[in-house]
Parts: C-alpha cells; sequence; structure tokens
C-alpha cells in the first residue's frame, strides 16, 4: 500500500505494571516531508531511558518522513521519594548564622530546624530508581497503538494521493493518443503545403514529386515522436506497477516521473504543430502536479 509522508497518530492510556501501580501515558505522533527518516524524540523528564527503544521501534517501521514524537509518562500511584539531609552542610549554615548573630548586635539567634532546611541543598528530594524494563513495557503498547494510527492515516492520504496520480496518468495517455493520432496528419499538410509553395514559384501545375517526396520524408523523420510516446507509455506502465505493490516507493516514483518530463520535453521540441504544442504543454503541466504528489509519497 502506498503511504503518504504526513499523518498523525495519538494514544492516551493508563498503564498496569504487575506490582499494580498505574501511570498515565500519552504518545503523540506526528510527521512531514522529509527526504530521508529522521525521528525527533520529546520524552517526560527522567524517563530519556525510554527514547532509544522507541526510536528504534518507529524506525522499524517507517521509511521516509521527519517524524515527531512526544511521549509523557507520569508518576504511578505508589510512587515513593527519597528525602535525604546533608548533615555537614546544614552544620555549616548553623555555625554561619551563630556566627552573623554572635559579631552583629541586636541580632538574635533564632535558628531553626525549618530554617535550615530552607537553605539550598540541605534537604533534597528524590524519586527512587524505578525499573526502566517495567517501565518500557506499560509505555510500548500505547506507543504502538499511536503508531499504528498514525500509519492508518498515512495509508489513507496514501491511497489518496495514488488515485489522483493515476487519474492524472490517464488524461496524459490520452493526449499522447491525440499526439500520435494527428502526427501523421502534419507531414501530410506539409507535403501538400510544399507542393502549392514549389508551385507558385516554378509558376508550373507540374513539380518534382520525387523531390517533394524527399523532403517530406526528411521532415517526418524530424518531427518524429513515435520513439519519444512509445518511452512514455512504458514509463506509465512502470509506474503503475510500482504503484500497486506498493512500500515506500515515492523515490522511485520521482525518478520515474524526471523520465516522464525528459520524454516530453524531446517531444516538445520536435513539435512544430501548434495545436500539438498546446497538447505537450498540458502533458508538462499534469506532470508537475504528479511530481507535486510523489513528493508526499513515502
Amino acid at each position: 500500500m502506498v503511504r503518504s509522508m504526513t499523518g498523525y497518530g495519538r494514544c492516551e492510556t493508563t498503564a498496569e505494571s504487575e506490582t499494580g501501580d498505574s501511570r498515565n501515558v500519552v504518545v503523540e505522533i506526528k510527521s512531514v516531508n522529509h527526504r530521508y527518516l529522521e525521528v525527533g524524540m520529546r520524552v517526560t523528564r527522567d524517563f530519556g531511558f525510554l527514547e532509544d527503544p522507541i526510536r528504534k521501534y518507529i524506525s522499524s517501521r517507517l521509511s521516509r518522513g521527519k517524524v515527531d514524537v512526544y511521549v509523557s509518562v507520569g508518576s504511578s500511584d505508589n510512587a515513593e521519594s527519597e528525602v535525604s539531609v546533608n548533615l555537614p552542610l546544614a552544620l555549616a549554615y548553623a555555625q554561619a548564622l551563630t556566627q552573623i548573630s554572635a559579631e552583629c548586635p541586636g541580632v538574635a539567634n533564632d535558628i531553626t530546624a525549618s530554617t535550615l532546611s530552607r537553605y539550598p541543598d540541605v534537604i533534597t528530594v528524590r524519586k527512587k530508581s524505578v525499573d526502566e524494563e517495567v517501565i518500557l513495557s506499560e509505555v510500548m503498547p500505547a506507543v504502538r497503538s499511536a503508531l499504528d494510527d498514525f500509519i492508518a492515516m498515512r495509508e489513507a492520504e496514501g491511497e489518496r494521493m495514488k488515485a489522483d496520480v493515476i487519474g492524472r496518468a490517464g488524461t496524459i495517455l490520452s493526449i499522447v493518443g491525440e499526439i500520435e493520432q494527428r502526427s501523421p496528419q502534419i507531414v501530410v499538410e506539409y507535403k501538400a503545403r510544399l507542393t502549392e509553395r514549389m508551385k507558385e514559384l516554378l509558376e508550373t501545375a507540374t513539380v518534382d514529386e520525387q523531390r517533394i517526396a524527399t523532403e517530406a520524408a526528411i521532415f517526418a523523420d524530424k518531427i518524429a515522436v513515435d520513439e519519444e510516446t512509445v518511452r512514455l507509455r512504458s514509463h506509465f506502465t512502470q509506474m503503475n506497477d510500482v504503484l500497486e505493490k506498493g512500500g515506500a516507493v515515492g523515490r522511485k516514483l520521482d525518478f520515474i516521473v524526471q523520465e516522464m518530463n525528459r520524454e516530453a520535453n524531446t517531444i516538445a521540441s520536435k513539435i512544430t504543430d501548434a495545436t500539438l504544442a498546446h497538447k505537450v504543454v498540458d502533458i508538462k503541466a499534469e506532470l508537475e502536479k504528479i511530481r507535486e504528489q510523489i513528493q508526499n509519497i513515502e
């Protein structure tokens, strides 16, 4: 299936651990066009260890796009904290305050434990260490769910883009058919104009038919676009096969469209008929729209 490179997926859940703890987990994934795959991560502070396994998992399922991933992990219901006291630092503060009181008249020494606890780094509160494997097992289901939604959105958009490309390809092939049908008539008209001109110049009713045939043949060879139209049709067949195969086909399609543009430019350089010249402009306009669509395919 063809995928777009833009998408969005989100999952919010309450993860339950084997110990009975629960924590709120929110995962958001969004992306835009990019030549390669680039995964950016933002994870709740103290849970940075989640970044590498989540990035590897996402990279295993995507091929292209600039992907931004946001992971919010709440504290568990039974989360505990460790409170530690830096007694040497508290003693140093107490001595400093006593010294201030002794050397500054009128300044009371009103030191209390509460006073000392407010000074920087005297009391430190830390969350107890967590089991990284347990946290990862709680978060990954939300990551998978968000990524599934994200990919589903990419695939839905990709199918719409595929339908648009195929529709425009049909339009171009129809125009190519008109060019192929019109091209032989251009030679006939050229031959007729050449004959009339020769008659006017020579002021006679008869002209050298062999000379006219030779000139017409040279002209026909000069404006012949059958090789280009055959290759153009071949490129469209190849593009259709790639679209039907699906997967990460954006780069391959981009190359095919470049080849199509090359054939269209060659046809344009050979065309001398005004009607067909406008037809080639229509082909190139449709090819540009196809190229724009393909730029967004993974």
